[in-house]
């Protein structure tokens, strides 16, 4: 796994001289400000309805009261980190509910990309088809549908975990990863579209190779730590990094 994850964060920077290379540019920044818009928009309205969903739990739970009463510091220590820890994971579920919406909008351009970063490697052309395109709509849509429902799962279970005292700790790590994987997922499924794999041996196939789809999601999420600029190129990147990435593994036969 850990040989697979280094070589989609390799696929980055590959990703960059090859939208160089091929002047794809175009086909990056379009979509690119549509993602910052909604990405700005999107943390904003988080920031307000996190917090004040956490502040109406502490109150109608009556833990607020009893903080108040004990007035003892270690236990609102505990819980400013607690609070921390659940905002953490709220986020990581609310920003994967915003991606999968945006990923549904953006397919027919990621499906596009990574079919012309495939058409370039190989040197073959993949005849352009409406209909064709419509079915790459309505696949990525369901894997979005389909991914979101499972990380829906996962992420109430971290969100269980976050409430126990130490343990929870790690809560925002393992959603991380588990947002990392599931984004990673959608960008890789493209290839597994074109090269004919029904949904269900898709699945099967990406589930045996982790690493290609934990890596290039997460890179995509250290992406968003260059305000503005990040932003508008992470989703193009990821997707054709992704492309890039199995093309590279089957080079290196990490995979066959």
């Amino acid at each position: 796994m850990l040989r697979e994850i280094i070589i989609s964060i390799q696929s980055y920077f590959a990703a960059h001289q090859f939208i160089k290379k091929h002047g794809l540019w175009k086909w990056i920044m379009i979509p690119g400000i549509i993602y910052c818009i909604l990405f700005i928009a999107g943390l904003y309205l988080f920031g307000i309805s996190s917090v004040n969903a956490i502040e109406f739990i502490l109150l109608k739970s009556g833990i607020r009261a009893w903080l108040e009463s004990m007035q003892d510091s270690w236990l609102n220590l505990l819980v400013i980190v607690g609070q921390g820890i659940i905002i953490s994971v709220l986020f990581f579920y609310y920003f994967s509910l915003f991606k999968f919406i945006f990923l549904i909008i953006g397919s027919p351009v990621f499906a596009y990309l990574s079919e012309r970063t495939e058409s370039i490697l190989e040197g073959r052309d993949f005849p352009f088809s409406f209909p064709q395109l419509l079915n790459d709509m309505w696949r990525g849509s369901k894997i979005a549908l389909r991914n979101l429902l499972w990380q829906t799962v996962y992420v109430l279970t971290i969100l269980i975990l976050s409430f126990i005292p130490v343990v929870g700790w790690i809560a925002p790590l393992v959603a991380l990863l588990t947002e990392c994987y599931y984004f990673g997922f959608s960008m890789l499924d493209y290839s597994s579209e074109r090269n004919k794999l029904s949904t269900t041996q898709s699945i099967e196939f990406i589930s045996k190779h982790k690493g290609l789809a934990i890596g290039n999601g997460l890179v995509f999420y250290l992406m968003h730590l260059i305000p503005i600029l990040g932003w508008l190129v992470a989703p193009t990147y990821a997707v054709i990094a992704a492309t890039l990435s199995l093309h590279k593994a089957r080079e290196k036969q990490v995979i066959i």
